[in-house]
């Protein structure tokens, strides 16, 4: 907690290396809820880079019981101790550091650290967890190899887990045991773990490429086991494909995935021993969606691949954390994509992705909180933890594939491992492996990590019928962002294809580029300078542009596109991300006018022509039903307000709404239709073909409860009692919550039928917070539920983020009471876990692109948060740059 007005901000540019480097750390835990006893046995050296000659610890919310440096009892006057430090001055060149403190992980609500969670320990220590356990120089690019020994009561946590390898356990006579881990690899602090608990697992050998055999572990608790099946087949996968893909095996002799029900994130990739939220291991049809089974997949990957990209080779500080986590989230896409394995899978998941930039990376990356790739400063690591850092992170990566192709990149990360196994290393040195590997000046390429804000990249195009020439000029600009008001060109690959009048691919030949034997169909240009021309030879007549094909690129395109040309790249487009682009085009021109037009009061009107472009994709069996069903999602309702100078929640609601519930009257018999060709009758099955009907058939029945006719609602209740599945039954609740019709019955019978499954109770807040109906008075009723906990904070999500969220109707009511809500809720979740406080705080860091009635409620909710004493460095940072100018 924040103890003073002026927290710290932290500056890249002030970097220095570590005074001391530790070579060994050897620690001992004596595990108790109230009075936990942590040995620490640290070898230490002056590190020859620095200096310094003072030992700087950390520590936070821990108390010191002694400290010994070389043998040696020290005195309290022989070293300085703050509520966040320890300091040894003028300490010798060697050090053998023992330190013993204590901690209460009981009573540790932050999840950060050493805590308990259902009578179970459980660690987090990314990314400053580790100081609250002991006194250490908790930075990445301080590595030590570690051995652990755990001591606890056997009854109670007959499970004990750390790092790396059991290389002994036992009973120690008084109804405790023990066991020692020893992890052969050095690692920084962030990647410490412990479990201590009452678990069960499911086991398996599992021989890699080479050849050797190595144990696969996944603990639940009990009662869990018949839902571990597909995170294990999960991570098999994984450690086959970075084997096959990148040449990359696992290292350790096990490998441990621990599933636990409170924690802040996804999961974590501690080296050997992987701690996991339930919400992405636990899954069979009962209670688990399709997207439960896709997240279980792609986290349980990225997880894996940590084991290289982010352990064997980490951060040198907090700024660099996109070179671990934007390159992994790459490799989980790959990953995904490779699993699915057909093209078309391969685009439905490039469109999932494009959908979450469009969502959440471009409005921050126009918000306050905008910050590079590799952020220049801040207050409180935790904050940066974004969609920039992962999501956008991970299209830089992307782009330099795009660049240099599949071969191309493999080499670079070859080099990569080749130059910093074992390291703590930066962005630069990641983009200076690709480009040696490969001979390419990738210089003006850094511009992605250092320069914050979503380029704008504008398109105009002239054919010359004499010369059969066919001109794209590209011109880029970025919008100012905080404390950068200029920005200077970036390096952008933009991959283009022509279609002729057929809707067939031209082969391309660019002026002045070698002629290849056979001419491509896709050609990436690169964009490097403010404006640029490039020349297609050799096309006989105007073609349609197909631009930034497969999003090559995280940018906005601007291109003055005709309805006409639209239509014909939604009907023919090969590249089926840019086929569903045009398909977004095409509503989101008509969603604004609609926007208008309710805000004015005025007859609201959708074309023939835009109705019957969607009848054709609905009813084209050639498509996969996943694209088709990704077709049929219109622009959410924040991708729309990134698109209007002033947002009107209320209007913009209204209009996607009447096009929502014309589409669904005017398709109906289409509708219909789809809904009974796409049923899965069998055993359910998560892949990729049935996961694509299921969600074909339920966005045809959420179309039909827009404005349901009796059939409907009694299609979607049947659905609802009969479904074999949770996709199936959680889709048809959905449904009927959204249609306005009375749900309660539905609602009470599925929370009766899984009340004892905590993800799906999760599930049933969730529904219920999006719902249009669902207002303030609502939630709070809801917040008074039994199974309601803000300590939670996957139950915390589950209502308050839906809420504020997934339901802008509601949370910007005209009374400005969501606000008020929100601002008790941010208040409230600060006192108990400050990480989940400021995401939940960021829901209004964008309030003055609202209308101005709006924005007095907004404010005034945001200077309530501010005005509270000892808020922390978390909801501090958030408010305080939502409030500046």
């Amino acid at each position: 907690m924040r103890t003073d007005s002026s927290p710290q901000t932290i500056f890249r540019k002030d970097y220095t290396v570590p005074a001391y480097l530790v070579d060994t750390v050897e620690l001992g835990f004596d595990l108790d809820p109230d009075r936990t006893i942590v040995a620490n046995r640290i070898t230490m050296h002056r590190n020859p880079a620095s200096k310094g000659r003072d030992i700087v610890l950390h520590g936070e919310e821990i108390e010191l019981v002694q400290l010994r440096l070389n043998g040696k009892l020290l005195a309290a006057s022989q070293y300085r101790l703050t509520p966040t430090s320890l300091t040894i001055p003028k300490a010798p060149a060697e050090v053998v550091l023992e330190i013993e403190t204590l901690c209460a992980p009981v009573k540790n609500t932050t999840l950060s650290g050493l805590y308990v969670s259902n009578g179970n320990f459980f660690t987090q220590c990314e990314a400053e967890g580790f100081r609250r356990i002991t006194y250490f120089p908790d930075r990445p690019d301080v590595m030590a190899k570690y051995t652990v020994m755990l001591r606890a009561d056997k009854a109670r946590y007959p499970v004990l887990l750390s790092n790396g390898n059991l290389i002994e356990e036992g009973d120690l006579g008084d109804g405790r045991h023990y066991a020692k881990w020893e992890d052969p690899f050095k690692k920084p602090s962030y990647l410490f773990a412990l479990v201590a608990a009452r678990l069960v697992c499911q086991e398996e050998r599992y021989t890699l490429k080479s050849g050797r055999e190595v144990l696969l572990q996944v603990w639940v608790e009990e009662g869990n086991l018949d839902k571990t099946d597909y995170a294990m087949q999960s991570l098999k996968n994984s450690i086959r494909w970075d084997e096959e893909r990148f040449g990359l095996e696992l290292d350790l002799d096990r490998f441990m995935i621990v599933a636990v029900g409170d924690f802040n994130m996804g999961a974590m990739e501690n080296k050997g021993l992987n701690i996991f939220n339930t919400k992405y291991v636990l899954a069979n049809p009962r209670v688990a969606t399709d997207v439960d089974y896709a997240g279980i997949e792609a986290v349980v990957g990225h997880e894996y691949f940590h084991n290289w990209t982010g352990n064997r080779v980490t951060c040198r500080d907090w700024f660099q954390l996109s070179l671990k986590e934007g390159l992994t989230v790459f490799r989980d896409q790959e990953f995904s994509a490779d699993m699915i394995g057909t093209d078309t899978g391969r685009a439905v998941t490039r469109i999932d992705q494009v959908r979450t930039l469009r969502q959440a990376q471009f409005p921050e990356d126009a918000g306050p909180m905008a910050h590079p790739v590799r952020p220049d400063s801040f207050v409180e690591i935790n904050n940066f933890y974004t969609v920039t850092v992962y999501e956008k992170g991970a299209e830089v990566v992307r782009m330099y594939q795009t660049l240099l192709g599949r071969d191309g990149f493999r080499k670079g990360m070859d080099l990569y491992f080749e130059r910093h196994d074992g390291q703590a290393v930066e962005c630069d040195d990641f983009r200076a492996a690709m480009a040696d590997a490969n001979g390419r000046d990738l210089t003006q390429f850094e511009r992605w990590y250092s320069q914050a804000g979503t380029p704008v990249v504008t398109a105009s195009t002239r054919y010359d019928v004499g010369a059969r020439c066919y001109e794209v000029t590209l011109s880029q600009r970025c919008p100012a962002t905080a404390g950068q008001p200029d920005k200077l060109p970036f390096h952008i690959p933009v991959a283009v294809g022509l279609l002729d009048a057929n809707g067939k691919d031209l082969p391309l030949r660019l002026d002045g580029a070698p002629s290849p034997k056979h001419a491509p169909t896709t050609v990436v240009l690169e964009l490097t300078e403010a404006t640029q021309t490039f020349r297609f030879k050799g096309i006989d007549a105007k073609p349609t542009p197909s631009l930034l094909r497969g999003f090559s690129a995280p940018v906005v395109l601007e291109y003055d596109y005709t309805d006409a040309e639209l239509l014909h790249l939604f009907s023919h487009d090969s590249d089926p991300v840019n086929r569903w682009e045009a398909g977004q085009r095409l509503a989101m021109e008509r969603l604004l006018v609609l926007t208008s037009a309710v805000a004015a009061g005025d007859t609201l009107a959708l074309d023939d022509t835009f109705i019957a472009a969607f009848r054709n994709v609905l009813t084209d069996d050639t498509l996969d039903p996943a694209f088709r069903e990704l077709t049929l999602i219109l622009p959410s309702e924040t991708i729309i307000a990134e698109q209007v100078a002033v947002v009107d929640p209320q209007a913009i609601h209204g209009a996607r709404q009447f096009m929502r519930r014309t589409l669904g009257a005017a398709l109906r018999p289409e509708l219909l239709a789809q809904y009974h060709a796409n049923q899965t009758p069998g055993a359910y099955s998560p892949d990729a073909v049935s996961a694509g009907k299921r969600a074909l058939k339920n966005v045809a029945l959420a179309y039909l409860l827009v404005a349901p006719q009796d059939d409907d609602l009694a299609l979607a209740r049947q659905q609802f009692e009969q479904a074999t599945n949770m996709t199936d039954r959680a889709a048809a609740l959905s449904a009927l919550i959204h249609s306005g019709a009375d749900a309660s019955a539905s609602l009470a019978s599925f929370y009766a039928d899984f009340e004892h499954e905590a993800l799906v109770v999760d599930k049933w807040f969730a529904m219920q917070a999006a719902a249009p109906g669902t207002d303030v008075a609502a939630v709070r009723k809801l917040m008074q539920h039994p199974a309601f906990t803000l300590k939670n904070p996957n139950r915390a999500r589950s209502l308050l983020f839906n809420f504020a969220n997934a339901n802008p109707p509601q949370f910007h009511a005209a009374d400005g009471s969501g606000y008020d809500f929100w601002a008790e809720q941010v208040i409230a979740l600060d006192k108990i876990n400050p990480q989940v406080a400021a995401r939940l705080a960021r829901s209004m860091d964008r309030w003055r692109r609202y209308a101005p009635a709006l924005q007095v409620h907004m404010r005034h909710a945001l200077e309530r948060v501010a005005a509270r004493a000892k808020l922390s460095n978390d909801v501090l940072e958030v408010i305080s740059k939502a409030l500046s100018n």
